[in-house]
């Protein structure tokens, strides 16, 4: 058994494992009977340290302070613009819906265009429809039709070929048909008079 003793003795000790764990909790002890040891003033001054340990934390750098200021003014100025935004549009007035309009067509009005000279006689074909704002206006145009095609009638004789050539110049005759229409028809008006087809022959 002495030998033993002795082979042992000169091995370094194995821990335990429960030992380590031995030796904290008889640390902890230890301490706990050294703070009932402590007069009372220094007890609180320690309690109150361990309270507010988790508020201790560095100060960022000024950089990550000026980013994170200006992340919230971003954050702040879009969610106002947003709720200023979407409150405007709510106190919106309804839109009223828009009214078909109404179409009205007109008979084919076939003249012959006024020549400076030339040995050919030219004619012009139109068909005409008439854009109403309102369809309550039709009964009470459709008696005025005859004056209607009679300003027709005496206002294309007068045009010249090259009175109808390009786009200006249909723009030019629509505008001055939908003129003569609404002084024949007054006091109603209409909107707008449309080409469905013009043919210069």
């Amino acid at each position: 058994m002495f030998r033993q003793t002795a082979l042992h003795a000169g091995l370094p000790k194995r821990r335990e494992v429960g030992s380590s764990m031995a030796a904290k909790a008889k640390q902890a002890d230890v301490e706990d009977q050294e703070e009932d040891d402590k007069p009372e003033g220094e007890n609180e001054q320690s309690a109150a340290k361990s309270k507010f340990a988790f508020l201790k934390f560095k100060m960022p750098s000024m950089k990550w302070m000026i980013i994170g200021g200006a992340g919230l003014l971003v954050l702040f100025g879009g969610g106002g613009g947003a709720y200023f935004f979407l409150k405007g549009s709510a106190h919106k007035e309804p839109q009223v819906a828009a009214k078909p309009a109404t179409f009205v067509d007109l008979p084919d009005v076939l003249v012959n265009l006024s020549n400076t000279g030339a040995d050919r006689t030219q004619y012009l074909k139109v068909k005409i429809v008439l854009e109403l704002p309102d369809a309550t206006l039709v009964p009470q145009i459709q008696p005025l039709m005859p004056r209607v095609m009679d300003a027709f009638q005496t206002y294309l004789r007068e045009l010249r070929p090259t009175d109808l050539d390009g786009s200006a110049g249909l723009y030019r005759l629509k505008e001055e048909l939908t003129r003569r229409v609404n002084a024949a028809v007054a006091p109603n008006r209409i909107t707008a008079v449309l080409f469905k087809e013009i043919v210069v022959q």
